[in-house]
């Protein structure tokens, strides 16, 4: 693999993109706006909840695509699934312990996923892609719990 080490410009626009509605969400959450969403029959907070359970869903993606395409270990694919089974189960708790368990999941695996760098199964740049991005995530779903 190409140790890139300058994040691809679509990577970083895609990504920031993705926060949009982490903050735009937390921030209707905690001003006591719901942004029209009751028209819809929809809170910010339940929106921000799903869309938290969906992206660490994703989180343990990576880690699975990594193993796949380049040699992971059987260790990798089990760990992959933790973050979408924990996600579901935190949409299962009541708040404020669902934003909670999400916010510190999305948190934590942007550290667990520091091992994918180090071993040579993504570019060094997703590492610290991956630590800003679950940075700003996370703090949205705990500023909003």
């Amino acid at each position: 693999m190409a140790r890139v080490t300058s994040v691809p410009p679509v990577a970083l626009i895609l990504g920031i993109a993705g926060l949009i509605p982490f903050l735009g969400f937390a921030f209707l959450s905690i001003s006591g706006s719901d942004g029209g969403l009751s028209t819809i029959g929809l809170a910010p907070r339940t929106v921000l909840s799903t869309y938290g359970a969906v992206v660490a869903s994703f989180l343990g993606g990576i880690r699975w695509g990594a193993a796949a395409s380049r040699g992971g270990g059987g260790i990798d694919y089990a760990i992959a699934i933790v973050p979408s089974l924990l996600a579901w189960a935190a949409l299962a708790i009541p708040a404020p312990w669902d934003l909670r368990m999400l916010g510190l999941l999305v948190l934590g695996w942007g550290l667990v996923d520091q091992d994918l760098p180090r071993r040579g199964l993504v570019p060094i740049w997703l590492g610290w892609l991956r630590l800003a991005l679950s940075a700003v995530a996370g703090a949205s779903l705990l500023v909003a719990a």
